[in-house]
This record gives C-alpha cells, sequence and structure tokens, in this order.
C-alpha cells in the first residue's frame, strides 16, 4: 500500500474495469521439410511472400536425393499458401546427411553435416597443384546443390586520389586501413615498385594527430612505406588509386549446367576492420543472422602456402593476391584502365538422402550452421517450432512421398505429436500419391487425433516454371489448405468451417470423386476435394481424423484452441495475486467479457449469452486444498457453434383448401 506520511492531497491512479483478453491470431502457419538451400537449425524464419521464401530458402528446382530425385514440394506448397490467401508463414528446414562421410573442417557447418554436401571452390597457388593446401577457399554458406553456383569477383579501381598542390600530400575521399595502388601509368611504367612492392598494392592508413598518410604493406613493421609528409620527392605522375570490389553469383539453372542470371551482391574493401568488407561480409561465421540467411557464400581458410597464419592487418593484401592469381595481379593493374575478374564455379554440393522422421523430429546432437546466442543451443526440426508461439497450423507437404508409406507415417506422427504437445496447433495432412478411394481410408484409420485433419486426393496445378512450359503437375494439397484456413479466418472467422471454398491454382485434381466415394470417406475423416458443374473446383470437407464425436470437426478444434489460447494468454496477470474473492470475481468478469464478444460475433451457439456459455469461479470450484496449494480453479463452459453439414430439406405434398 501507498504510504501516507505528511498531510496533503494525493491522486491516485486506478482503474474500475475488468481486464480484457485479446483473441489471438489463428492464420499463422509453420511449413517444415527439404528445401534447395538455407538454415538447418536455429529461430524459424518468418516469410510473408514466396519472394521471401525463395531468396532465403531456394525456388521450385527439384531436389536431388541420393536416393532419388523429388519435386521441391514445400516451394509448390509455399507458393500454394500465398496464393489461397494466406499471410504468414514460418519455415524449417529439415536435411538428411549421409552421416558415414567425413565432416567438413571448413568452419561452416562443422558440427555435424559431412563436407561433399556444401558446394566448394579452392584456390591454389599459381605454379603448384595437389596436394599443395589451398590459398583461399569458397564454400556455399549452407549445403545443397543450390550451392553449386557461379561467382564472379571484379576489382574496381578508383580515380586518383593523390593530391600533391599542398606542403604535405594528401589521400582524399580514402578511409583508413583501404586497399590502395600506387602506380605511374605513363609510358606503360609498372606499377610503383621503388620501394619494393611487386604489384602497388599498398594499406593506406591516417596518423590521427598529424594528419600525415602512409602507405605499406603490413601495419606491423611494414618492409614497404611511402610516407607522404612531403620530406622527399614522389616520383613524377604518380597515382594512388582506392581498389574494392564487386561480387555477383549466378545460381545453378533448373537444366544441369546452366546458371540462373547474374545477382549482383555489392561491392565490398578489403579492410578487415571494415563491416562492408569482403571478409567480413562473407566470414564463415558472420555478425548477424540476417547476413547468414543473404551471403550465399563464405571465403574460407585463407592463408599462404606455407600455412603460416597471416595477420589480420595483411589479409587484404593476401586475399586479393590469391582471388586473382598471385604475381599475375600487378601485370593486370598495371593497364590504363585495368579489369580484373575472378571467376569460382563452387561444386560438390548435395541434397542428401530424403529425410526421415529423425530429421523431421530434431535431435539435440549439437548440429550447427548458425548461432547467434553462445548459451542456447539452437535447435532443428520441429524442436525448433516450439519457440515460435504464434503457430497454430502445421504442415510438412511432401511428406507421403519421400518414401513408402510406413516412412510416411513415421514423419505423420511426428507432426501430430508436435501439434497434441504444443496443444493449441493443428497438423494438416496429406495422403500418399496415387491412392485409391479404399487406399486413402485406410491410410486415415492408422492414427487417430483431435489435433489434425487429412486431405484427398492430391491437386493438379500449373507448374510454375518457365521450363515447364505451363505443364500441369500434382501436388499434396497441404500447402493449399493452409492457406485456405487463413483465408477463411480473415475473410469469415475461425469458428466457420473451413470448407466450400474454390481452390484458387486448381486446374483440376488426381482424382475424380462423387458423391458416393465421399459418403465412404466423409464419416471417416477424409476431407475431399471435388470439382462441381459451374461451381468450379471446392474443399468439400471439414473433419478431424478424431473418432471422439465432440472434436468431429476442425473448425471445433481450432475455435477451441483460438477461445484457450487467448484466455490464457489473457490472463496471465493473475498469476501470484492474492487467491480470494476479489480476484475470483475480476477472473470471472474478464472471461465473461471476452465470451460476450465470441457470442455476439456469432461464435456460440444461444439465443442468450447465459444460453451460450457459463464462468464459475467462486468457493464451489476450489476446495480448500486448491487453495493451500496455491491454485485458482476456473469452471467455463460455451456451446459452440457447429457447421451445417447436412442441409435438408423435406418437401411433402398437402391438398389445398378453398377455405384457406
Amino acid at each position: 500500500m501507498p504510504e501516507y506520511l505528511a498531510p496533503g492531497v494525493y491522486v491516485e491512479e486506478t482503474s474500475f474495469r475488468a481486464k480484457s483478453i485479446q483473441g489471438v491470431s489463428t492464420s499463422t502457419a509453420g511449413f517444415i521439410g527439404p528445401t534447395r538451400t538455407g538454415p538447418l537449425t536455429g529461430e524459424p524464419e518468418l516469410l510473408t511472400s514466396f519472394a521471401d521464401f525463395e531468396r532465403i530458402y531456394g525456388g521450385f528446382t527439384d531436389l536431388a536425393f541420393s536416393n532419388g530425385a523429388r519435386p521441391n514440394y514445400l516451394a509448390h506448397a509455399v507458393r500454394a499458401f500465398f496464393e489461397e490467401g494466406g499471410r504468414r508463414l514460418y519455415v524449417m528446414r529439415v536435411f538428411n546427411a549421409a552421416t558415414s562421410e567425413t565432416v567438413t573442417d571448413f568452419g561452416i557447418g562443422d558440427d555435424g553435416i559431412p563436407a561433399n554436401h556444401y558446394a566448394t571452390a579452392i584456390r591454389r597457388d599459381d605454379v603448384t597443384t595437389d596436394p599443395t593446401p589451398p590459398l583461399v577457399t569458397l564454400v556455399a554458406r549452407f549445403p545443397g546443390e543450390a550451392g553449386n553456383m557461379r561467382v564472379t569477383l571484379s576489382l574496381r579501381v578508383g580515380a586518383n586520389v593523390l593530391q600533391t598542390g599542398g606542403a604535405i600530400p594528401a589521400l582524399s575521399r580514402v578511409r583508413n586501413f583501404d586497399l590502395v595502388l600506387a602506380r605511374v601509368p605513363s609510358g606503360g611504367t609498372p606499377p610503383y615498385t621503388a620501394h619494393g612492392s611487386a604489384d602497388g598494392l599498398l594499406i593506406a592508413t591516417r596518423d590521427a594527430v598529424t594528419g600525415i598518410w602512409t602507405l605499406s604493406d603490413s601495419l606491423v613493421e611494414p618492409d614497404v612505406s611511402v610516407v607522404l609528409d612531403g620530406s622527399g620527392p614522389l616520383p613524377a605522375g604518380l597515382e594512388v588509386r582506392v581498389v574494392t570490389v564487386t561480387v555477383e553469383i549466378q545460381r545453378p539453372g533448373e537444366r544441369p549446367l546452366t546458371f540462373e542470371s547474374p545477382q549482383f551482391l555489392g561491392e565490398f574493401s578489403f579492410d578487415a576492420r571494415s563491416t562492408g568488407a569482403l571478409t567480413t561480409t562473407f566470414a564463415a561465421n558472420p555478425a548477424t543472422r540476417f547476413q547468414a540467411l543473404t551471403i550465399p557464400f563464405a571465403l574460407d581458410r585463407i592463408q599462404n602456402t606455407s600455412e603460416d597464419a597471416i595477420p589480420d592487418d595483411q589479409v587484404g593484401l593476401h586475399l586479393i593476391r590469391q582471388l586473382f592469381g598471385g604475381t599475375r595481379v600487378g601485370e593486370l593493374l598495371a593497364a590504363e584502365n585495368p579489369s580484373v575478374s575472378a571467376n569460382f564455379t563452387l561444386s560438390g554440393g548435395s541434397d542428401g538422402a530424403i529425410p526421415t522422421s529423425v530429421q523431421y523430429d530434431g535431435d539435440d546432437s549439437g548440429l550447427v550452421d548458425y548461432q547467434n546466442d553462445a548459451i542456447q543451443a539452437p535447435k532443428n526440426g520441429l524442436l525448433a517450432f516450439e519457440d515460435v508461439e504464434n503457430i497454430s497450423i502445421v504442415a510438412a507437404t511432401g511428406y507421403t512421398d519421400y518414401g513408402n508409406e510406413a516412412a510416411a507415417f513415421a514423419i505423420q506422427n511426428s507432426i501430430i505429436n508436435h501439434c497434441e504437445r504444443m496443444f493449441y496447433r493443428v497438423a494438416v495432412l496429406d495422403t500418399p500419391r496415387n491412392y485409391l478411394v479404399s487406399q486413402a481410408l485406410n491410410y486415415r484409420n492408422l492414427r487417430s487425433s483431435t489435433h489434425a485433419a487429412i486431405y484427398y486426393p492430391w491437386i493438379r496445378v500449373i507448374d510454375p516454371r518457365p521450363s515447364r512450359g505451363g505443364q500441369p503437375m500434382l501436388v499434396p494439397p497441404s500447402g493449399h489448405v493452409a492457406g485456405m484456413y487463413a483465408r477463411n479466418d480473415n475473410e469469415a472467422a475461425v469458428f466457420k468451417a473451413p470448407a466450400n471454398m474454390v481452390v484458387r491454382t486448381a486446374v483440376g485434381f488426381e482424382q475424380v470423386l462423387n458423391k458416393a466415394h465421399q459418403e465412404v470417406l466423409n464419416p471417416q475423416g477424409v476431407n475431399v476435394f471435388r470439382f462441381f458443374e459451374g461451381r468450379g473446383y471446392l474443399l468439400w470437407g471439414a473433419r478431424t481424423i478424431s473418432d471422439d464425436s465432440d472434436w468431429t470437426y476442425v473448425s471445433v478444434r481450432r475455435y477451441f484452441a483460438y477461445m484457450e489460447y487467448s484466455i490464457d494468454r489473457g490472463t496471465q496477470w493473475a498469476v501470484f495475486e492474492n487467491n480470494g474473492p476479489e480476484l475470483w470475481a475480476n477472473v470471472r468478469r474478464t472471461v465473461e467479457n471476452f465470451l460476450f464478444n465470441e457470442w455476439r460475433a456469432g461464435g456460440l451457439l444461444g439465443d442468450k449469452a447465459e444460453d451460450a456459455y457459463f464462468v464459475i469461479c467462486d468457493r464451489s470450484t476450489m476446495t480448500q486444498q486448491d487453495l493451500d496449494q496455491g491454485r485458482l480453479v476456473c469452471l467455463i463452459g460455451v456451446a459452440p457453434v457447429k457447421p451445417a453439414e447436412f442441409v435438408i430439406f423435406r418437401i411433402g405434398q398437402f391438398t389445398a383448401d378453398s377455405n384457406q
């Protein structure tokens, strides 16, 4: 209580309103599965468009697994999710490495992914070959065939920045520690060699006190040093030009040995101290996760031929000579308008094997491809979804085509178990491809759950890849369905059944189903897609795979998850408050206000509010033992609306009466 010790007027703020409960989001999805590239551990990335997915996880190109190529179903599912109305999506990549192979020591992925799954390119000394140690190695950031890219590094030599008009020569538009080219270009003179620099490449440093610039090949005991203090004459026509490097990549195309159009990544300096330097931007362990996701390769194992460590202040000089051909770089830079490029083609990247339930489950094996929290171990697989609170829909599109039925069912069990454990989530499941009605029914009957719904058959869409010429292809329906869930929530409400909805991107279905087929499938909880003349391709089912009649409908399951999670988050303020009548009344009013709004919105059934719900929180719901153990028990009952699955009109004859 506040203290009142001196006489006076005290003004205090208080509230006479009950705490409010804000409804949680129900349309955020989480997709898990193999992709072309992208991180394997850490917090899943939030995507708001297919362009986000393509930038981080690659495009539609098929996955070349070692035990059989497969379509890139997850990419097609992400596209379908956004096309069908989804807005927010988290993605987690899974990868099945061949554990019998040697683990890489490149500094990337050196905690669990075998070396040959990472695409690499190695530059060795000009005059030697294997087994000479590599001078510099380029390594794809993440494993996968998408890492087999082409990298083009181009030197950019700026204008002359040397100013000799004053008493002391000066450099303009030069930053401390920039790499510069000192040369006398007139008459074809080679690069500046009067002080021993064979190629004219030096490091520019400025004394903060005197303002005098020094050009040297090292910042510690330099062997070559040019001090621009005006104490001695400089060669006539001497130029000093800043040297930077531009980077372009070409990702592998859909066809073998082809590449996509060049993508410009930026212009970088050679100063290892700068955040915009080549070595810091393309580091094996970048400073931020943003860099880890957007920079597709790393420069690793930068060393000299004797494998001696290179001092930090000399890394830029060594790197430019290693990347552009050792002593040849001086000859190339001697030209009036030098054009110097180095091309690298990374190779050896592999998509691994078809993932199993082990990879989908995730583990704590120590696999790390990027970690921005030194204390918390990064998670992978479904374990990574546990820390993302707002996911309410989970799908693993393609899992039913990545092996036999037993392998698919094992992955399906992992997804269902995850949703049941997280409690507020619903799994969207697929049947395997090419299944007949009887097979789909048998597959559904392998498992019952109140937190999952299964859909049949597969959907025929137009292949979005230009190289396929608009040919149709079959994709699992879960990506479409997750997007339709989100569309239903945004256009109607979570308590409205997500069915009788147009599949926007469908041009057909794998099986043409009729009413007789659905009469077999629907009672067992297999939701089907059907074509209706004049109405189009529709989702025509809204049931879970639960054998409990209380949880027959997807809308009821999802609506309860919404209400439960909203009440959970909206009543956290009550924890550790005094457990007495005042708190009970406050909790009761808070929940009643929330449910009243739900009733008015049409989510609860009843002519009056008291017919739609009840909330009891008093001594009748708690024993003395509950109070002694710190428990507050609140009973809540609701009457949810359920879909009109069977609309029945009874029509009969009657005799017209002239008196009527």
